[in-house]
């Protein structure tokens, strides 16, 4: 990358389709990514499998916002192979302060247990990276993520590649030109993450997710 890469011209990379990735952690280049297929989750569409169902009514966890995005995002980076730099761990943090970057937790009791963070720009949330250190963690920060960005008027969930993993929640494979297409759909929308700071229950969330998948 020529420019130096600011928290605005992030901004202006998403709304444009692009996202930026390291190839390590100790690399400290950046480059480029638009992916010939995207992966998105269809809003009206997350599966939740029946064992999934089942522990997220033993409740037995609670969902935050955004009381620790960065412990969230050292969370994701914590495997032997990650595409996270301190450049994007600084960025990430600067869009947090900024409004623009949100993280979904799991929490027992004092500890973190998983979760999840993106971007927000207009109606469209662009999924970064997911970390779980319990059974299905990450699948239920995903599950209230998806409710939640629901419930905030959000269009599209941009998961940038999808994986088996991914693929067994509902997200799928669409061509770039379709991505872009949703894309600009979601810019013009006004969508409000923060629009509650309280997460429901889990019936209300497998209700409300058995009525629209």
């Amino acid at each position: 990358m020529t420019r130096p890469l600011t928290p605005d011209l992030l901004l202006q990379a998403y709304a444009a389709g692009i996202f930026p990735m390291a190839e390590s952690r100790d690399d400290p280049e950046l480059f480029w990514v638009d992916p010939r297929f995207r992966g998105i989750f269809p809003l009206d569409n997350f599966h939740i499998s029946r064992s999934l169902a089942r522990r997220m009514r033993r409740e037995n966890y609670q969902i935050r916002i955004n009381t620790a995005f960065m412990a969230v995002i050292a969370g994701c980076a914590d495997r032997d192979v990650t595409w996270i730099n301190p450049q994007l761990l600084d960025l990430y943090e600067q869009l947090h302060q900024m409004g623009y970057a949100h993280s979904i937790e799991v929490w027992d009791g004092d500890t973190l247990i998983g979760g999840v963070y993106g971007l927000t720009i207009g109606g469209a949330f662009f999924g970064e990276s997911m970390f779980s250190r319990r059974t299905d963690a990450s699948k239920i920060a995903l599950a209230y993520l998806v409710d939640h960005l629901r419930q905030g008027g959000f269009t599209l969930f941009d998961t940038q590649f999808i994986t088996p993993h991914l693929a067994s929640l509902g997200a799928v494979e669409i061509p770039r030109a379709a991505y872009h297409i949703l894309l600009e759909q979601a810019l013009d929308v006004e969508a409000d993450f923060l629009h509650s700071s309280e997460m429901p229950a889990a019936y209300s969330v497998l209700q409300r997710n058995t009525q629209t998948s």
